[in-house]
This record gives C-alpha cells, sequence and structure tokens, in this order.
C-alpha cells in the first residue's frame, strides 16, 4: 500500500513520462512555495500544472481539486484558482494513463469525475468521459490543446475543442500570468514539494 507521499511522487514521474513521450517539454520549479508542481510548454504558452492521483471507483475516475493543511483549527480544505495554476495533470495507476484537465474548462471545483462508461441511469448531459481529456487526445500531435500556439496555414486560429474533438473553437489553457519562478527541466522527483498525507 502506497503512501500519500508515494502515491504523489508516482503521479509526477508518470506525468512527466508521458508528456515528454508527446513532445511536450516539461519544466519543475527550482524553489518551492507556488501551487504549481511543473510547466508544460504548449507551443508559445506556458502552462502551469497540478499533479493529482487520481482513484478509480467503478467507471468513474475522481480528481481531488485542493489541497488539506492541518493548522491549529485541525485541516484547512484549499481549492486551486486561475492565479495559482491553469491545468490539472492526473494518473490513474489502475489504468496507467494520465489526464489534462485546463482549469478554464472546470472552473474552481473541489472535484472532477471523468467517466469511463456510461452511467447506469443512462444520463448523457453533462459528463466528462475519461478519453476526451487522456493526454494524447489533449496533448498529442492532434490534441487541440497541444495546438495552442501554433499558427496553421498563416492564421492564428486552432484547430481544437474543449473537450476535445466537440467543436471548431480554440480552446484557452489558463487565464493566469504564467510562471512566477524561473524554471528548471524537470528531472526524477526528488520528493520535495509533494503533498503530505492528507492531501492526496
Amino acid at each position: 500500500m502506497l503512501t500519500s507521499d508515494q502515491k504523489g511522487a508516482v503521479a509526477e514521474t508518470a506525468i512527466i513520462h508521458a508528456a515528454i513521450k508527446l513532445g511536450v517539454s516539461v519544466y519543475t520549479p527550482v524553489a518551492e512555495g507556488g501551487r504549481y508542481d511543473m510547466i508544460f510548454e504548449l507551443g508559445s504558452r506556458l502552462v502551469r500544472v497540478q499533479c493529482k492521483w487520481a482513484p478509480r471507483h467503478g467507471d468513474v475516475l475522481v480528481v481531488r481539486c485542493y489541497s488539506t493543511r492541518r493548522n491549529c483549527d485541525g485541516l484547512l480544505r484549499r481549492l486551486y484558482s486561475a492565479d495559482e495554476i491553469d491545468a490539472f495533470a492526473a494518473y490513474c495507476a489502475d489504468l496507467d494513463r494520465c489526464y489534462f484537465l485546463p482549469l478554464e474548462t472546470f472552473g474552481e471545483r473541489s472535484a472532477i469525475q471523468l467517466r469511463l462508461a456510461p452511467a447506469r441511469n443512462n444520463q448523457k448531459a453533462g459528463l466528462n468521459w475519461a478519453k476526451d481529456f487522456e493526454f494524447a487526445a489533449t496533448l498529442g500531435p492532434r490534441g487541440a490543446i497541444a495546438q495552442l500556439g501554433e499558427r496553421v496555414s498563416g492564421r492564428d486560429e486552432v484547430a481544437g475543442s474543449s473537450p476535445a474533438g466537440s467543436t471548431h473553437q480554440p480552446p484557452s489553457v489558463g487565464r493566469g500570468s504564467g510562471p512566477q519562478r524561473t524554471p528548471r527541466p524537470a528531472g526524477p522527483p526528488t520528493g520535495e514539494g509533494v503533498e503530505t498525507a492528507e492531501q492526496r
């Protein structure tokens, strides 16, 4: 049984590996203090990414979109804002897959549920299909998000969608002002900056 710190380290390593395999440059902060774990270079954009462990519950993956810290009053739960991060990257160990979830798409919520199979009650509206947010669908060469900042046939528009594959509107990965610290190329995680047992 992995501890929460171990889960965090595994998730970060898997996310870095999957992103680099798709040609995405990945950087990690030199100093701790910010709320993002790494930066993805997507075209001309630098995207601040918070990594999460995504457990599977039946046909649903759950991505917790908050951190917790212990203080004198007990556990303090804190959501992430667009001033702090641009996206979540989640890793599901059961499926060995990574998912890219722009904050702009999901807003500031406490959790994101990604469906692997249709709901038993046949609900179709408002569902987030896991396959639409896999790295290959979002960050790969044909992924809508990977094309941000690139010029296609001399035009500024991007052939993409949010979620990927549904419209012709270009998605925007984040509204933040970009990284506040000088990034360095990512290496193997050292365990520093990984969330504590209560955070995952």
